[in-house]
C-alpha cells in the first residue's frame, strides 16, 4: 500500500509527521510519500540522519501549506499547491491509496471532498471517532464534520459505520445505537425520534437509543450522533480523561505511602493511560468519501501519525471504500426530492 503524509499539518510542524514516516518504514510494510516542501522535509530528515530516501519513500514537493486556523473552503480553493490538497489528489488520481493529515480538520473534509468527491449516494461525510470502552472500542460518528444533520444523515452514518467495524475490528454483526437523553424511543430530540424508525428498516443490528454514560462501557460497536454533539462528546471525554490523571498524579504526591502505592500499580496506570490515549488510535477515518482519508489530532506526535498510517492501511487492504458504496446502494434512503434538494 501506498500511504501519503501531509507533512506541514498539525500544531507541532514538519518534525512529528517526519518521525512518524520513519517510524511506519521501520515496523510496516507500506510505501511512503510524504507531501509538502522539499527542501524542508529533506533538512529534518537529515537531521535524523537520513540521507537517502530508500525504495519505500518518496517525496513530492508541494510548496504551499494550509492555515490550522484559516477558513478551510477559501484557503483549499486558493492554495491547490498546499501539502494537504495535493496529498488528497494522489489518493484521487490512484497515485496513493491513502492519506494521513493532522492538520485543519475542515481543510482536510473540502480537499477531500474537491478532489475525491462523495462516493455515489453518500449525503454528508462523517468523522469516525474510535472511542475506547470497556471491551475494546466503539465508534461514534458524527464527529464534527456536520453539526447540523437530517434522520437520513444518521442512517448512513450508522451503516457506513457498521461497515468499518465489521472490516476494521472483526466484528460480525456489530450493534448500533443511536445517541440520546435516555433509553426509551419517545425520548430525545426530534432529529434522534425520525431516525429511530429509518434506523429500525436499514439492514443493521439497530439496538435503539443510548445514553452518553453508556459509552463508555461499548453497549453499541456504532453509536450515531450529529456532529455537534458528537464533537462535544469526545472533548469532554479527553478533558475529563486529562483531569482525572492529572487528579491521581497531584495526589499520589501528597504522600510517601501513595507512591509506593502507585509503584506497585504502575502498570495498571500505564495500560489505563494507553487504551484512552488518542495517539493509540492515530486518527479518524473520513468516510462516505471516494477513498481513504485519515484525521489526525492537530497535537499529534509521531505514534499517533505511524497509528493513522497503520489504520489507514487496514481499511485500504479490507476495501472499505467499496464496501460502503456497496451498502449505500443496497439502501437507498433517501426520497430523490431530499437527495435534490442536499447542499454541502
Amino acid at each position: 500500500m501506498k500511504i501519503a503524509i501531509d507533512a506541514h499539518g498539525g500544531d507541532f510542524g514538519i518534525k512529528p509527521n517526519i518521525e512518524g514516516a520513519l517510524s511506519c518504514l521501520k515496523n510496516l510494510s507500506h510505501e511512503i510519500i510524504l507531501v509538502g516542501r522539499d527542501n524542508e522535509i529533506r533538512e529534518e530528515l537529515r537531521k535524523l540522519n537520513i540521507n537517502e530516501l530508500g525504495p519505500r519513500l518518496k517525496i513530492v514537493n508541494a510548496v504551499q501549506i494550509i492555515g490550522m486556523d484559516k477558513e478551510p473552503v477559501e484557503e483549499c480553493r486558493s492554495k491547490p499547491n498546499s501539502s494537504l490538497m495535493i496529498a488528497a489528489e494522489l489518493v484521487a488520481e490512484k497515485k496513493a491509496d491513502a492519506f494521513v493529515s493532522s492538520g485543519n480538520s475542515g481543510a482536510i473534509m473540502v480537499a477531500s471532498l474537491l478532489k475525491m468527491k462523495r462516493i455515489r449516494g453518500v449525503l454528508r461525510p462523517a468523522i469516525a471517532i474510535p472511542y475506547p470502552t470497556e471491551k475494546g472500542f466503539s465508534l461514534v460518528l458524527d464527529a464534527g464534520a456536520n453539526t447540523d444533520c437530517k434522520p437520513w444523515h444518521l442512517l448512513q452514518f450508522a451503516l457506513m459505520g457498521s461497515v468499518y467495524m465489521k472490516n476494521v475490528a472483526g466484528i460480525a454483526n456489530p450493534k448500533v445505537g443511536i445517541l440520546s437523553i435516555g433509553e426509551e424511543e419517545c425520548k430525545g430530540s426530534a432529529l434522534v425520534q425520525e431516525a429511530i424508525p429509518l434506523l429500525k428498516k436499514a439492514n443493521i443490528n439497530f439496538t435503539g437509543p443510548l445514553e452518553g454514560r453508556d459509552i463508555p462501557f461499548g453497549q453499541a460497536d456504532v453509536v450515531v450522533t450529529d456532529g455537534f454533539t458528537g464533537n462535544v462528546v469526545l472533548k469532554l471525554s479527553e478533558g475529563l480523561a486529562k483531569f482525572l490523571f492529572k487528579s491521581i498524579k497531584d495526589q499520589i504526591h501528597r504522600k510517601f505511602t501513595y507512591k509506593i502505592g502507585a509503584f506497585l500499580m504502575k502498570k495498571i496506570f500505564t495500560d489505563l493511560r494507553n487504551k484512552t490515549n488518542p495517539d493509540e488510535f492515530g486518527g479518524a477515518p473520513l468516510l462516505g468519501i471516494n477513498g481513504i482519508a485519515m484525521v489526525s489530532h492537530g497535537k499529534s506526535n509521531a505514534r499517533a501519525i505511524y497509528n493513522a498510517v497503520r489504520v489507514a492501511g487496514e481499511l485500504a487492504m479490507a476495501g472499505a471504500v467499496a464496501k460502503i458504496k456497496k451498502e449505500i446502494e443496497a439502501s437507498n434512503p433517501v426520497e430523490e426530492k431530499e437527495a435534490n434538494d442536499e447542499k454541502i
